[in-house]
């Protein structure tokens, strides 16, 4: 071996002594780091956990310091207090943030004159999910309630005859409630009411006018509520109605399926497949809720106990899926509609089946009834720019109004299609806007 040589493998073997020295030196050190604050890792059994978990977790996530209000340095480790969060705890993370937040004066929060409150039609039930699944529809009703000297009711439009003119309206009973959350005393109001949602036809327009009206009163006594970990506007609407299958759409708009979990109402959106079209018979006369629930018997069979729960599943796995050739499937029941078809609208069966072999995906009763609703597929962009036969709606609204004359019933077909927006103010005064910020159509 020549001098070189020799002198190179030296060099080798003393720089990779030193390497593995070094190596120890640090692995060494961070053993000690962990021994003394073994409390204060990122990745820990939290607190209320069994001891016999010790920190053998097989999940976890890397805990976001700022979603952490206990962690006083954040670029160390998360404080033992703290607990990990997983992607879906939204609420949780957004208690934090406001609990680490400053808490500020909030200037936009003053009594209001007058407000104006947009809300959509809706649909309870699709079927199978009855007093718990609902979805928004593109028809929207428009509320004024403004500070005046004496109480007063106008309206205009779809069902201003026979919308109640006194304090029996829901929209007054909405705004009682809210001023009983502000805990101030109601002053005198006007209410005027631009109607496009029809009156007592099982498209939702008690609940509409119920969160118009909380909705209203709250801007006017200058009142706001929390919503993450509470949905306090939720629990308002759905304690007067009594569920929740239409007030959750008209306030967070879209498909919506709630349950009360014992101590509060929750509601979580369902995804609405894209394309799909809402086609609408709604009869001239009115239905009344309580008569339709009056058909109902207070048992119902363990078998279509389980018919039902699997129609659901079905409904929303395919809405999920976006799979609208399962929707025919999804929306069968047998707890209400077979009811309310042999007694009140016998049009109902023979209306489904010709709107289905006409092309429509599904169809149903909506909410209470009159209304029957198909679901029908196809659109993009404006459906006036879109060759028919691309679409079935038309066809589907031949064949429903054909049963309808077919079985006497008068009424009108409408096509639109789930409103992916729920509730919200559209003017107010004095405005939100200011010279700074400027919110959606100036409010």
């Amino acid at each position: 071996m020549s001098n070189d040589n020799t002198k190179l493998a030296a060099t080798a073997l003393v720089a990779s002594g030193l390497g593995a020295a070094l190596s120890y030196l640090m692995f060494q050190r961070q053993q000690n780091k962990s021994r003394t604050r073994s409390g204060s890792m990122t990745f820990h059994t939290p607190s209320d956990a069994p001891a016999t978990i010790g920190h053998s977790r097989t999940s976890f996530i890397f805990q976001d310091p700022e979603y952490d209000i206990n962690s006083g340095d954040r670029s160390n480790s998360v404080s033992d207090n703290a607990t990990i969060l997983m992607p879906h705890s939204h609420e949780e993370r957004m208690r934090r943030r406001i609990a680490a937040r400053m808490a500020v004066e909030d200037e936009n929060s003053q009594p209001r004159q007058s407000v104006t409150v947009r809300v959509p039609a809706s649909s309870a039930n699709c079927g199978p999910g009855y007093d718990c699944i609902g979805l928004a529809v593109d028809l929207w009703t428009e509320v004024t309630v403004s500070r005046a000297d004496e109480f007063e009711i106008t309206a205009e439009g779809d069902g201003a005859e026979e919308m109640p003119k006194d304090d029996s309206n829901y929209i007054v009973t909405g705004v009682k409630a809210a001023y009983e959350t502000a805990n101030k005393p109601m002053p005198p109001l006007k209410y005027h009411v631009v109607s496009r949602i029809p009156y007592a036809r099982g498209l939702g327009s008690s609940s509409a006018a119920i969160v118009a009206g909380i909705i209203a009163g709250l801007v006017l006594a200058g009142h706001r509520l929390p919503v993450w970990g509470s949905e306090s506007l939720l629990q308002i609407a759905a304690s007067i109605e009594g569920h929740p299958d239409n007030v959750a759409p008209v306030i967070y708009g879209g498909f919506q399926v709630g349950i009360h979990n014992g101590t509060r109402w929750v509601t979580e959106r369902i995804p609405s497949p894209p394309g799909m079209q809402c086609v609408m018979f709604i009869p001239d006369f009115i239905g009344k809720t309580s008569a339709a629930r009056a058909v109902l018997k207070d048992t119902i069979p363990r078998a279509d106990a389980a018919f039902n729960i699997g129609r659901v599943a079905f409904l929303i796995h395919a809405l999920c899926l976006g799979n609208l050739d399962n929707l025919k499937w999804g929306v069968q029941d047998r707890m209400h509609q077979p009811q309310r078809a042999e007694v009140l609208y016998k049009h109902l069966f023979p209306m489904i089946k010709a709107a289905e072999e006409s092309g429509a995906c599904c169809a149903f009763l909506s909410g209470a009834g009159p209304t029957v609703m198909a679901f029908t597929s196809g659109a993009s962009g404006d459906i006036f720019t879109q060759r028919e036969k691309e679409r079935t709606d038309y066809s589907v609204a031949k064949a429903m109004m054909e049963v309808a004359q077919t079985y006497g019933v008068k009424g009108r077909i409408v096509v639109t299609q789930a409103s992916q927006e729920g509730a919200r103010v559209v003017k107010v005064d004095p405005p939100f806007s200011s010279e700074f910020i400027t919110f959606r159509d100036n409010v």
